[in-house]
């Protein structure tokens, strides 16, 4: 088969439209076009299904779509050894982790990792989503629970528990609850339990909960925080997203949830990876600073 074509069918078939496949591989859509009817003749088979909203795979472009994709994890795998194998480290690095601590407590602190690796390039991938390490959809992932795929390597980062904040103008006009039972007066903003990385910790919030509660839910903790800034309620976040940010006022402070583990984790191919092994260390470095700052509540530094 030609490669050419074969590399046009997959950046299709993973865009699901010609145009986007286009926009990736920098071509126009007439010429995708050609090139995916180039390869449905050679190989004498109909590979996508014409539909309003994109397209759909066929069968036969469903066990050939398996076949690239198998072929792109494999170039991306011999290309971070290769990368890895050099003195300098550089290339690219695809990190993976929540909307709430990718903007909130990541990003700020790139800077500094990327002044000790100024040849390296960082994809950050902000999503709820768990993406598949093995499958290399990233090479890093911070997870806020501890991952059940195989064949990676978790090291624990941190602790984190949640408590209740709200802004200091919410409380002025609606009152500030003292215990859980003054929560009845006063409207609730949670994470969902329904987003992809649920929070096993939040069941403490929830059991204690009824349909007489007034509550807003959100996917991901960035909303939450969001939320709370813009004094709809009372919110149930992370301690280390509000002892950064500060501008919210701790409520009920001896209602807490148990502390959850927040997880660093790669695959277990990158064991050896130079670009893995900076990043690992700049978290752990980070975390100490973080937690060694006299201004703010420590967290623990968990030992693998």
């Amino acid at each position: 088969m030609d490669w050419d074509k074969l590399r046009v069918f997959h950046a299709v078939a993973e865009a699901g439209s010609l145009t986007h496949a286009g926009e990736v591989l920098h071509l126009s859509q007439s010429a995708v076009s050609r090139q995916v009817r180039g390869l449905e003749e050679q190989i004498g088979a109909t590979l996508f299904h014409r539909h309003p909203r994109g397209l759909i795979l066929t069968e036969e472009g469903e066990h050939l779509f398996k076949a690239t994709m198998a072929i792109a994890q494999e170039v991306t795998a011999a290309n971070a050894r290769i990368l890895d194998s050099k003195e300098e480290i550089g290339g690219e690095l695809r990190v993976t982790t929540t909307v709430g601590f990718g903007t909130l407590w990541l990003a700020p602190r790139l800077t500094r990792f990327l002044e000790t690796a100024p040849n390296l390039n960082v994809d950050l991938m902000l999503s709820e989503a768990v993406l598949d390490l093995p499958m290399r959809e990233a090479d890093i992932a911070i997870r806020m629970r501890e991952p059940n795929q195989a064949d990676v390597i978790r090291r624990p980062l941190m602790e984190v528990a949640i408590r209740l904040y709200a802004s200091p103008e919410y409380l002025e006009q609606h009152g500030t609850p003292v215990n859980f039972d003054d929560l009845n007066d006063h409207r609730l903003i949670s994470y969902s339990p329904n987003a992809p990385q649920p929070v096993s910790s939040m069941e403490w919030l929830y059991q204690h909960l009824d349909k007489r509660r007034r509550l807003i839910t959100v996917n991901h903790y960035y909303g939450v925080l969001q939320a709370a800034r813009n004094h709809l309620g009372v919110a149930a976040i992370p301690d280390y997203m509000v002892r950064e940010q500060g501008g919210l006022v701790h409520v009920v402070p001896e209602l807490e949830s148990p502390s959850y583990t927040m997880y660093l984790v790669y695959p277990e191919e990158l064991r050896g990876s130079q670009r893995v092994a900076k990043f690992r260390d700049f978290m752990l470095e980070e975390i100490d600073k973080f937690n060694s700052d006299p201004d703010k509540q420590p967290l623990r530094a968990k030992v693998a």
